[in-house]
């Protein structure tokens, strides 16, 4: 039997193109090696799993190819290539500030730092989370990032800036990197689902896609457990079952009988919903972006700011097409208060259907508004 290598390492980028969602990055850095415009210091910022240690690897494999493609990509079949293929290169040596962010880990890095490559022409030293490194730490590695050897590249990565020293900053070429978009992280989910013989439902990549909430490895993390759960056939009832993510299908209803007027179904609803053990501040969001996506589907020019599959982007825009648009900013008001006062209420469940009461009126009262 094969040893299971989970998705966020089997399909982790090997090249530039690979790359998922960072497009102005990977294409600066590219051109930095094909003008031979390198810098000594890159600080790669942005959230977890979206890609910043991953293109540090690309990019110290890339520099040090000995027969680049012509459009400047590693070849993958070099002396150099193949030794970060197989994680023996001596030319990438990774440093992870969350455990050692002392200043004896500096200045042993610092040693190191003076050894010339072997093989290839620059040696790549990557420090993870470089926020956590000791205010002494980072005083003892400010001259050497500043004037370092000429075979040596440092690459930072964090996910706080915020905590990094402005004079660190100062001495490296900053990149944000961005959340990968739910577009991105589908189209990315149905390429490894393809790969791996798995069938799916596009809904369902979409629920996995905004769960993740930008960060790709998240997705495949959680790609991964679905594929589990359900055996190979990934459907959208399965995943948000598993994800513990409340149906669509729940909040149509709830607006449908909002405007019919229909309160005790909305109680009867909301009911159904804690019996499957969800609690109220997870309805009040969901029922509250729901609405949300109800307005951005009233305008054309808005409505791709709507992060959700075809079949179900169908349903927003046919109930959408229902709503006053009063309805939706009064309920979005209404849930909202709803929400602040949810955690301090004595009595939560009252809260939430005071607010489904106010909610299944709201067209009622526009009417006596208008007739008065």
């Amino acid at each position: 039997m094969e040893n299971y290598i989970v998705s966020a390492r089997k399909y982790r980028p090997h090249s530039f193109d690979t790359v998922v969602g960072q497009r102005s990055v990977t294409k600066t850095l590219k051109n930095a090696v094909q003008n031979n415009r390198l810098a000594h210091a890159y600080l790669f910022c942005g959230p977890r799993g979206v890609g910043k240690t991953s293109i540090a690897r690309i990019f110290a494999k890339t520099i040090n190819c000995l027969n680049p493609t012509e459009d400047f990509e590693a070849c993958g079949e070099c002396e150099s290539c193949q030794a970060f293929n197989e994680n023996r290169s001596y030319n990438i040596h990774e440093l992870d500030a969350a455990s050692k962010n002392k200043v004896e880990d500096i200045h042993g890095l610092i040693e190191q730092v003076r050894i010339a490559p072997q093989v290839g022409k620059y040696s790549v030293y990557i420090i993870d989370e470089v926020h956590m490194l000791s205010a002494s730490a980072f005083n003892a590695f400010l001259k050497t990032l500043e004037e370092p050897p000429a075979h040596a590249i440092f690459v930072l990565a964090t996910t706080e800036k915020h905590k990094i020293l402005p004079t660190i900053i100062s001495r490296c070429q900053v990149f944000d990197f961005n959340r990968i978009t739910v577009e991105e992280a589908v189209e990315h989910l149905k390429f490894v689902a393809e790969k791996e013989n798995l069938t799916y439902e596009e809904s369902a990549l979409h629920v996995i896609a905004q769960k993740a909430d930008g960060g790709m490895r998240d997705a495949l993390s959680i790609f991964d457990q679905i594929a589990s759960f359900s055996g190979g056939s990934i459907s959208y009832q399965q995943t948000i079952e598993n994800l513990n993510v409340l149906d669509y299908d729940f909040f149509f209803r709830i607006v449908d009988h909002s405007l019919a007027n229909e309160v005790s179904e909305l109680f009867l609803i909301y009911d159904e919903i804690l019996q499957r053990g969800f609690d109220g501040q997870h309805f009040i969001t969901g029922l509250a972006k729901h609405l949300r996506d109800l307005l951005v589907s009233k305008n054309p020019n808005s409505l791709k700011l709507l992060d959700v599959s075809g079949d179900i982007r169908e349903k927003y825009l046919e109930q959408a097409q229902k709503c006053p648009i009063h309805f939706l900013f009064k309920g979005l008001k209404l849930l909202s208060e709803a929400e602040s006062r949810y955690r301090t209420s004595k009595d939560q469940r009252l809260t939430v259907e005071l607010s489904l009461y106010e909610l299944g009126v709201v067209t009622v009262e526009k009417k006596k508004v208008v007739r008065t």
